[in-house]
């Protein structure tokens, strides 16, 4: 099956984020005391497709992140983290955390709001290549400010903050297009979090969005997408945001020495309204959800974590006895439409009514910075053909390179 490469023409970076990198470096020499690291982040993926309908086989950087973060004495933190793996240089993150205390940190600007566990989770850290499909309907990045922090010894962790809001699956534009803002909560509690035995690694979480949306477009209404990247469901162009969005998850996982289990359930209902063509006029809340269950096991028995292996028992290195870390995972997952989107909100020609994937992976540690992944994924659809058939299921061989400095 033929390769090739996925290239891009150079962009320049944004002058204000050059601006903003080199004030943040430079700011021990004005005087500032505190803190700076420099850390980054490559990954160097393959796709390649095990069906003939599919055209996007090749190699790309899925990631090219450096980052800047730090601290100014003991209550103020930053973090700068621009993507370069793009079309153009895109802002991943950049805010500022007002450490008032461990119970009570205030962050401003661009994170991750307190809502998905798996999106919460580090890019690093993720068990296979891609994230499974109830992050589809979890909120991606977004720009606000929030309150979290951790109470009752450590055991439990919160976050609630208020944002521009995003749609489903993505990472918000620069502004906020519906002039609309979105609230959200999240509980994490380890019951057992300083204690030994086989509950020491047990979390249990329940989390929230609520908002008003309004308006067409991508920029608003959601687009699916399968592990391979590939969208699967959008709804019309005929149809509007007209309402309220309403998210809930439930979220939790376990780990026992070399056993990792996680799991999520999401759904996200949101109203929405036929502004032109069949159905004008038409308006419902339609509820989206998904769920899956996802297991790991270190073949050479160090440590699962919700951090992926933190560091080999014996690294490789050449000529030496060492060979890292090796860990199997497996996941299943299903996301399901509201059948109510079906004809009026969404084409059921084009649009499938649901989704349901599986994937095994193998991911080799070589050291703590050095990981290498092959991760193959199946995923079959209900509807989303003409005349009412199946669209074609996508099977996609993934590899990963991934390096952390």
């Amino acid at each position: 099956m033929p390769f090739h490469f996925l290239s891009r023409p150079p962009q320049s970076p944004h002058p204000r984020l050059v601006a903003l990198v080199i004030t943040l470096a430079l700011a021990p020499s004005l005087g500032h005391a505190g803190e700076i690291k420099l850390r980054g982040l490559v990954q160097a993926d393959t796709r390649s497709f095990m069906n003939d309908a599919a055209k996007n086989d090749g190699f790309l950087w899925r990631r090219l992140e450096p980052s800047i973060e730090g601290n100014w004495g003991t209550w103020l933190g930053f973090r700068v983290n621009p993507q370069f793996a793009g079309d153009r240089v895109t802002l991943n993150e950049a805010y500022i955390d007002l450490k008032f205390d461990p119970r009570a940190t205030v962050r401003i600007g661009k994170s991750k709001p307190p809502f998905g566990l798996e999106r919460l989770q580090s890019s690093t850290s993720t068990a296979q290549v891609e994230l499974g499909l109830p992050s589809e309907l979890a909120p991606g990045r977004d720009i606000g400010v929030q309150l979290q922090g951790s109470v009752l010894g450590g055991a439990l962790d919160y976050g609630i903050g208020a944002f521009n809001g995003t749609v489903d699956g993505r990472d918000a534009v620069a502004g906020n297009p519906d002039g609309e803002f979105e609230y959200a909560g999240r509980l994490f509690w380890q019951p057992r979090k300083h204690a030994r035995g086989e509950w020491g690694n047990l979390g249990l979480g329940v989390a929230a969005t609520v908002g008003n949306t309004h308006g067409n477009g991508s920029n608003v209404l959601p687009r699916y997408r399968t592990p391979g990247q590939a969208q699967f469901f959008g709804y019309g162009s005929n149809v509007a945001a007209d309402g309220q969005r309403l998210r809930k998850t439930v979220q939790g996982y376990w780990y026992r020495g070399p056993l990792g289990l996680l799991g999520e359930w999401v759904s996200s209902a949101q109203t929405l309204r036929v502004i032109s063509g069949a159905g004008a006029g038409s308006r419902a809340t339609l509820d989206n959800h998904a769920w899956q269950i996802a297991a790991g096991w270190v073949l050479t028995g160090e440590d699962a974590g919700y951090r992926g292996v933190v560091a080999p028992a014996s690294p490789f290195a050449i000529g030496q006895p060492g060979w890292g870390a090796l860990e199997a995972t497996v996941r299943y997952g299903q996301l399901q439409m509201d059948a109510a989107a079906f004809p009026y909100f969404a084409n059921g020609a084009t649009s499938a009514q649901a989704a349901h994937g599986w994937g095994v992976a193998l991911n080799w540690y070589l050291t703590g910075n050095l990981k290498l992944m092959a991760n193959y994924t199946m995923t079959k659809f209900d509807g989303g053909a003409a005349a009412g058939g199946r669209r074609p299921q996508e099977r996609v061989l993934f590899t990963r390179a991934q390096l952390t400095f």
